[in-house]
């Protein structure tokens, strides 16, 4: 009978990355979640899942996630680096101390999880994947909604994305994004949902689930790395 895969997912208490733990759980995978905040009370007890708590930004973090995927699955088959923070300001508003903080959360976590991740699935042999949770708003900024320095993190993500792809295609290590728009998390419970919908052309938020579906998709698509695929009601083609 054939090892179930196992997937590593950070972020995943809530939102997004707890909709992309769901999606995998139900096909059948082993998961090794993490987060900074406890799991969600569904996420407890349940046979294929382990929780890691932890800050990202710290290796030693990235260290117990790689440690009981192999200790408790024995291997690592996929992961997806949901892990990040995000906050709209004017550009002269940002300190210094956010700007530290976007590059420990969304860069020096994707650094440290992915490179264990990467040198466990050479060792293993049989490919894999990393699919990483970036933004639309790194392809197409708005002037309504100003990110510039999350977005320097985020459109890092993009360029790093394509050149691991490149890096590792002849070891079937796959490397791919998912790039939302705005999606209906809990980070926009007291934000106005019909200002929300004007975000895109197709005048929609997106569910945690249409996200989710996007990364199943492409951990499973054998052929497709270096893709960025958005999710952001059509808001990467421009202008509306």
């Amino acid at each position: 009978m054939e090892q179930k895969k196992t997937v590593i997912v950070t972020g995943a208490s809530r939102g997004i990355g707890a909709a992309i733990v769901d999606a995998f759980l139900a096909r059948g995978y082993n998961v090794v979640a993490n987060s900074l905040n406890s799991p969600k009370d569904e996420f407890r007890g349940v046979r294929n899942l382990e929780f890691i708590q932890g800050d990202i930004g710290q290796k030693k973090t990235a260290d117990a996630i790689a440690e009981a995927a192999l200790s408790r699955f024995g291997s690592i088959d996929h992961l997806v680096n949901n892990a990040g923070i995000f906050k709209a300001k004017p550009f002269t508003d940002y300190s210094a101390e956010e700007f530290q903080k976007f590059v420990s959360i969304n860069l020096e976590g994707f650094i440290f999880m992915t490179q264990l991740a990467v040198k466990q699935m050479l060792s293993q042999g049989t490919g894999g994947s990393v699919t990483t949770i970036t933004a639309a708003l790194a392809n197409n900024p708005i002037s309504g909604v100003p990110a510039s320095i999350p977005m320097i993190t985020k459109g890092g993500l993009n360029a790093v994305t394509m050149s691991l792809a490149s890096e590792y295609a002849k070891k079937n290590i796959r490397f791919n994004a998912v790039a939302p728009g705005v999606v209906d998390t809990p980070m926009h419970h007291h934000d106005d949902h019909s200002i929300l919908k004007t975000l895109n052309p197709m005048g929609i938020v997106s569910e945690a689930k249409d996200v989710a579906d996007a990364v199943v998709y492409l951990a499973e698509a054998r052929y497709v790395t270096g893709e960025v695929l958005h999710v952001d009601g059509g808001a990467h083609v421009g202008k509306w």
